[in-house]
């Protein structure tokens, strides 16, 4: 869905960002701006400042800074259009939609509406369940035996669904309303028509969406019956594989606290939730998903799942490495907490105490560690037969992985369980899933492999033979001669045929430079003249989109790559700037301080290829201008000066 910038700046002009950020965080007047605690990092005096003239936020302490849609996407997890689609509905506007169908705008309208009419039933009977669970001794016994404050009640939104087959029909009069079935309250009698409330004698839990709409509800029986635990059906807001317990209120203790604590039920939420670890949340009845753990990124780079020691636990457990893989980067932490089989985290953390379990939480398994029990498990590694075995449940889960340095260090780690070098391993592998996808093992011989020789081999050297100990000469040869001025990298006649490791192709510095800025837009803040005069005169399209890019940084200050993609729409330079934001090659996350570090590097690089242009242009002009010589020197220091400083990205 593409939403026109035009759009967006009348958008943002109708929205105060003042009462946005003041739904979620206190903000005192000071002087011009607002001022109160960072809702992206703990803090004790505030730091986070929101300006009602410049329509921005930002905060000294840990940087965050944006406007009110970025504001919704980094705190409430929402993806852009569903923020600009949310502040669309508070502003009275309706979002353009001229390149969507007209059957289908009125099929989207519809759904939202649905939406939120179920929403609304669904909280007008959690509503009700919060009165019961004040009228009832036996429910409040029960909070109270785990623990349970009033307060973690409230906050939670707790209540009772009374005994008796209707109890809801005092709350809807329209007891009949299909809204009721179709919002999982109301089971309809297949044989006979008649209706019944699905929850009875148990206590409630109501499980709500990012934005805190209520979308279905949990209930666990007081006594001993079955089934223990109950959850609304899928439903039309409702859909157990992409949510998450909890996470609307643990969403600033997340962030507080630095991770995720992912357990296996409500109670477990809760129960954390009152003895200090609020950053609980919990799957609903069914295995950890890719959805799962994707959403969980949105609000951190570090997740912890908790799981009994039990088998039960260690399947679970199994499950969720299979969700987790695929997001598994190099700037996140994924950690498998096994707690004995005695104990869940609420009898644990009673037992010994918050800081035996905050201690368990910083000793838990990595995901590298747990990838390779979970290959070996049932694998006799003294066995030829035993470590081909490893190697055959290992493959799909390394395959999992997105490529970078984890992946690569595991396949290494791997290589050497399975006595297997690890070059021969990323080869037999590669056959493998060429095999698979019904394509030749092996490519035809002369198929060029790119600009440089496959991972894992180095160029022949023609004089000596390869430098790697044990390859015969000339295993990899660039077409055309051997100083490699042109041609790509091809097989040797000599070497036999193996296919090298899919490997992405190196972009160039230009790109690597415009992923960085399209990522961290506030760099190009601290950048200097001759830093942008550079990126400016850089060959099309490069130039026309960091020109833009400035522009929008003086027109609307640092934005996210979300917001920039929208603006970006029907400029020539769009497809330039979508092309090196996407795939695994694009992720740019980690310590905004080596990223500087990373883009002074190319900039340097950049530099220094100017320069060289520029004085062999000197060196032609030498005989016609006398200066053109002294020129040269001083371009030759500056270029010393750059190659010296260890911070050209070579």
């Amino acid at each position: 869905m593409s939403i026109p910038q035009s759009f967006i700046q009348e958008l943002l002009a109708r929205v105060d960002v003042v009462d946005i950020v003041g739904r979620y965080v206190q903000l005192k007047k000071s002087g011009a701006n607002f001022m109160g605690l960072c809702p992206f990092h703990g803090e004790k005096s505030p730091s986070f400042s929101v300006s009602p003239s410049k329509q921005f936020f930002h905060c000294f302490g840990c940087g965050k800074n944006g406007n009110a849609i970025g504001f919704l996407m980094d705190h409430a997890g929402m993806g852009f259009v569903e923020a600009v689609q949310d502040l669309a509905q508070q502003a009275g506007l309706q979002v353009p939609q001229d390149d969507i169908p007209p059957q289908e705008r009125e099929r989207a309208a519809a759904q939202r509406q649905k939406q939120a009419t179920l929403s609304e039933v669904l909280e007008k009977a959690g509503e009700s369940w919060r009165r019961h669970l004040r009228e009832s001794p036996r429910a409040i016994q029960y909070f109270k035996g785990r623990g349970v404050s009033g307060q973690v009640a409230k906050r939670y939104g707790l209540g009772y669904a009374p005994e008796g087959w209707r109890g809801l029909a005092s709350v809807f009069p329209e007891y009949d309303s299909p809204l009721l079935e179709e919002s999982g309250l109301v089971i309809v009698n297949a044989e006979d028509g008649k209706r019944y409330d699905r929850f009875r004698d148990r206590v409630m839990f109501p499980i709500r969406n990012v934005k805190g709409e209520c979308i279905g509800y949990g209930g666990r029986v007081l006594g001993d019956d079955k089934p223990k635990y109950l959850n609304s059906p899928e439903t039309p807001v409702f859909h157990k594989g992409r949510e998450l317990y909890g996470l609307f209120e643990a969403r600033g203790a997340i962030r507080e606290m630095g991770y995720a604590l992912v357990t296996e039920g409500y109670m477990d939420v809760v129960a954390l939730a009152q003895l200090g670890f609020a950053n609980a949340v919990a799957t609903l009845g069914t295995a950890c998903t890719p959805e799962h753990v994707h959403k969980l990124f949105r609000f951190t780079d570090q997740v912890v799942f908790s799981f009994d020691g039990d088998a039960a636990g260690r399947r679970a457990a199994r499950k969720a490495l299979d969700g987790a893989l695929p997001y598994a980067s190099d700037t996140r932490s994924v950690k498998f907490l096994f707690l004995p089989p005695e104990h869940d985290p609420d009898s644990f953390i009673r037992t010994y105490g918050p800081e035996a379990f905050a201690r368990h939480v910083g000793e838990a398994m990595p995901l590298s560690r747990f990838l390779l029990e979970a290959a070996r498990e049932g694998c006799d590694l003294g066995t030829a037969e035993g470590r081909a075995h490893m190697l055959s449940n290992a493959q799909p889960l390394w395959a999992a992985l997105p490529d970078g340095a984890l992946k690569r260090q595991l396949l290494g780690e791997l290589g050497e369980l399975g006595q297997l070098p690890s070059q021969e391993l990323a080869a037999l592998w590669a056959q493998e899933g060429a095999r698979h996808a019904g394509t030749a093992s092996t490519p035809q011989d002369g198929a060029p492999f790119g600009e440089e020789p496959p991972w894992g081999y180095q160029a022949a050297d023609p004089w000596h033979g390869s430098a790697a100990a044990g390859q015969p000469a000339r295993s990899w040869r660039k077409g055309g001669d051997w100083k490699g001025k042109g041609g790509r990298w091809r097989r040797d006649d000599q070497r036999p045929a193996q296919p090298p490791l899919p490997r992405t192709p190196l972009a160039g510095r230009a790109d690597h430079a415009a992923r960085l800025l399209l990522s961290h837009m506030q760099f190009l803040e601290e950048l200097s003249h001759e830093d942008h005069g550079l990126l400016r005169e850089q060959p099309a399209p490069h130039g026309a989109l960091f020109l833009w890019l400035e522009g929008q940084l003086h027109e609307h200050g640092p934005q996210s790559w979300a917001v920039l993609r929208e603006a970006l729409a029907g400029r020539d330079c769009q497809a330039l700037a979508e092309r090196v934001m996407s795939g695994a090659h694009a992720q740019t996350e980690g310590d905004e301080a080596e990223l500087r570090a990373e883009l002074r590097g190319l900039l340097n690089r950049m530099l220094i290829d100017a320069l060289k242009q520029e004085q062999n242009a000197l060196i032609a002009a030498a005989a016609q201008d006398p200066t053109a010589l002294e020129r040269y020197r001083q371009l030759q220091e500056r270029r010393r000066a750059l190659e010296g400083s260890g911070r050209d990205g070579s």
